[in-house]
């Protein structure tokens, strides 16, 4: 399928070893009931026959898709190649082994186009629904509003949401936005951009579940903690940016640099004296050592 020639929205989809899951998706993005919208998927470096899966989704000709294949690089080098490829305004992440309510693109573009009507609307990155569970349960539990505009840093860090989200931004703003890219390490925290973003932009938070997840055994969020681990100086920028944040309690950011610590110590290419001028804490003489320890205990 050609598709129009500007979608509205772009769906991107990393993709690594989900191939038996990626075919939900696309079933659920061929039940959309807004159809001006482009699936752009960049599989990194999958061995699972999901290439073979995809040029079949292309074959049928049902909805307009475009595939990118690279090396693995990590999640994070596949949102920036993303973003390159997309032609939409929007641009909404969903990953391969979740899928859409047929109604959620349709809200989202009904949201936006609300956002654009106000006169305040360079100040908006974007809009955001909720995830939810196969039984209609939100992730991270209920939430209170209908319709509410702020940061992403203020409804995680002052109003205490939690559970994460269904972030669609304005592609132009993604571009600006790069997730950094650092040789050897393979993956980056999604927040680390929200934050940058919420720096400057706030987005229109909707009280309705468009994306449907469950978190399987040995993706991302499953093994947060050994990715982290993996790549450290990723980790140590994300807690870094995060203890500087504007807004955030002591307590708030105490736990940001006791996080930076708990991967600073796998760094073993960046001296002390550079991660304690990074998070800037003089807490970071107690820190560290504690973290060598629980370093050695959980070894």
């Amino acid at each position: 399928m050609s598709g129009k020639p500007n979608p509205y929205v772009t769906v991107f989809t990393p993709a690594y070893n989900r191939c038996g899951y990626l075919g939900l998706l696309y079933e659920s993005l061929k039940e959309q009931d807004f159809d001006n919208f482009e699936w752009v998927i960049v599989d990194d470096g999958s061995t699972d026959g999901t290439g073979e899966a995809v040029r079949r989704f292309i074959a049928d000709n049902e909805i307009n898709i475009r595939y990118h294949y690279q090396e693995n690089a990590g999640k994070h080098v596949a949102v920036n190649k993303g973003v390159q490829l997309g032609k939409g305004e929007l641009f909404f992440t969903v990953d391969s082994d979740d899928t859409l309510a047929p109604h959620a693109l349709s809200a989202i573009v009904q949201q936006w186009q609300a956002v654009l009507e106000l006169p305040e609307a360079d100040s908006y990155a974007g809009v955001c629904g909720l995830r939810v569970h196969e039984d209609g349960r939100v992730i991270g539990g209920a939430v209170d509003y209908e319709v509410m505009d702020v940061s992403p840093i203020d409804y995680r860090f002052k109003l205490n949401y939690k559970g994460d989200r269904a972030e669609v931004i304005r592609r132009s703003i993604m571009a600006q936005y790069p997730y950094p890219e650092i040789a050897n390490e393979r993956f980056c925290a999604d927040a680390l951009t929200l934050n940058r973003i919420g720096c400057r932009y706030m987005l229109r938070y909707f009280k309705d579940g468009i994306y449907v997840c469950e978190y399987l055994a040995g993706g991302i969020t499953d093994s947060s903690v050994q990715l982290r681990r993996d790549s450290p100086k990723g980790a140590c920028l994300y807690y870094a940016e995060m203890a500087a944040l504007p807004g955030l309690t002591k307590i708030q950011r105490l736990k940001a640099a006791l996080n930076y610590w708990r991967f600073a110590v796998y760094d073993k290419q960046t001296p002390f004296r550079d991660h304690r001028r990074a998070i800037g804490s003089y807490w970071s003489y107690i820190m560290f050592p504690a973290a060598w320890m629980l370093k050695l205990v959980s070894n």
